[in-house]
């Protein structure tokens, strides 16, 4: 599976589950990445999801349980013991009712140096979990053969220390992620888990068959034909020879960035996530000269029956237009950003095909080139607005800036976007994160990019 790991030891979980074999559609959710695959190929449609929880210390003292909480896992959720057969053009979820599941056993003491404590004592476990994660999501998945996860068990003198879960995305988001560990963590510490499990990706594939989701799909179609109707592709932005790669990153991290963010979601009673989609579309817009700019962003889509607790990948993108024609201070667009957010949201749950003919019917492209509006993707795991024991003096924040840190990271050959904006943790602040087509951004633009997002939420927050 992973040769860096090739020397170290394998389990091998079985289970049975009470439950019979089955298959199913492939979900919306999961349709939208088998259109990527084929368009981009694997390595660019695909992606993983690298989690690791630690082991209790009551289940450390027998190392067989920790083994008999993986297979309870599998037999508790289906999602987990389900594969894809993406072949041909009517993709199926094919559910087992029983099964073996590998797991690698990696004793902290073949860690390697990065983990190594002062003075060369024992390797820490976290450390050697988070290299393990790397590796195990270094390779794609085969998703006919695979299971949608990959497991590792990290062990110090042989007691078991971390548990590493690196999940493909085909079959869950980062919520249902979440949701999985957590039944882990159960099992772990207690072995057993009393409730029903939430709704599975087979049972939402089901779901999706039926007249009223079809007419949700349809409704959904529509109000993205009209808003893309309503959207300029051009920019002011000069055009120039493209690098080689074609696509650049570069990483922002600015702790003033992550205290204005909070003071605004606090003063304006709105979510952080809100604060810097407004921010990003006012930079967006000052680079394309649009007053109206489209705004893709994810959505978890957990608002229908049973679909909170559902283990499924749910998440979809969104469309949003956010409107710049009028006062643009943070005290007015902010109630703009939210409406048309909302209504984004409400229209972000849809088949990807009805979308794609949809959008073929109205003359429009749909997933071709390069896509001339933003993508922000807030991957945060905590998208938090506390403001305790922070210095929310503005001399404070502005003199912060001062510790704001830029860097150039990934170059890319093939991407969706022109720009992509994620926004991801750093335990010295926040991190923003754009990926830019080379064509309209040089490596300088995309610095000024990030740093005029870092002073639009600064500004806002000393504004009023």
């Amino acid at each position: 599976m992973v040769t860096e790991l090739s020397t170290v030891g394998r389990r091998t979980v079985s289970f049975v589950a009470p439950d019979p074999a089955r298959t199913a559609p492939i979900t919306w959710g999961q349709r939208a990445l088998w259109m990527a695959l084929r368009r981009h190929g694997t390595s660019r449609a695909m992606f993983a999801l690298k989690r690791h929880v630690a082991v209790p210390r009551r289940a450390r003292s027998d190392p067989e349980r920790v083994y008999a909480a993986i297979a309870a896992l599998m037999v508790r959720h289906t999602a987990l013991r389900t594969r894809l057969e993406l072949a041909g053009d009517e993709p199926r979820q094919l559910v087992a009712d029983r099964g073996e599941l590998p797991v690698l056993v990696v004793p902290a003491e073949s860690g390697g140096n990065s983990g190594d404590a002062a003075g060369g004592g024992p390797v820490d476990p976290v450390a050697v979990a988070q290299r393990v994660a790397d590796e195990l999501a270094a390779e794609p998945f085969a998703h006919a053969d695979d299971w949608p996860q990959r497991v590792a068990v990290v062990t110090r003198d042989g007691v078991p220390h971390q548990v590493v879960v690196v999940f493909s995305h085909t079959t869950v988001d980062f919520r249902s992620a979440e949701l999985v560990l957590r039944d882990l963590r159960l099992l772990l510490a207690r072995g057993r888990i009393d409730n029903a499990p939430g709704l599975q990706s087979a049972d939402v594939a089901d779901l999706e068959q039926r007249e009223s989701h079809r007419r949700r799909s349809a409704r959904a179609a529509a109000y993205w034909v009209e808003v893309t109707r309503r959207l300029s592709r051009d920019t002011r932005m000069p055009q120039r020879e493209p690098a080689t790669p074609r696509f650049r990153r570069g990483v922002l991290t600015s702790a003033a960035a992550d205290t204005a963010t909070r003071m605004l979601a606090v003063r304006h009673r709105t979510t952080t996530s809100t604060v810097l989609l407004a921010a990003a579309a006012l930079v967006v817009g000052e680079c394309s000269g649009n007053d109206l700019v489209g705004m893709h962003t994810m959505v978890n889509n957990r608002m229908l029956d049973g679909y909170p607790e559902a283990i499924a990948k749910l998440n979809q993108l969104a469309l949003v237009p956010v409107d710049l024609s009028g006062d643009r201070r943070m005290a007015y667009l902010l109630p703009r950003v939210w409406r048309a957010a909302l209504d984004g949201y409400r229209h972000a749950y849809y088949d990807p095909q009805a979308l794609s003919d949809a959008f073929g019917a109205a003359g429009l492209p749909y997933a071709t080139g390069v896509n001339p509006h933003c993508y922000l993707n807030d991957i945060r795991l905590s998208a938090d607005s506390d403001l305790f024991g922070r210095d929310i003096d503005e001399a404070a924040v502005r003199g912060a800036t001062t510790g704001t840190t830029f860097r150039l990271a990934e170059r890319i050959e093939r991407f969706t976007w022109r720009t992509r904006i994620e926004i991801v943790d750093r335990p010295d602040g926040l991190g923003l994160a754009l990926t830019a087509d080379t064509t309209y951004f040089s490596t300088d633009d995309i610095e000024r990019f990030l740093r005029a997002l870092e002073a639009h939420l600064i500004d806002g927050a000393f504004a009023e």
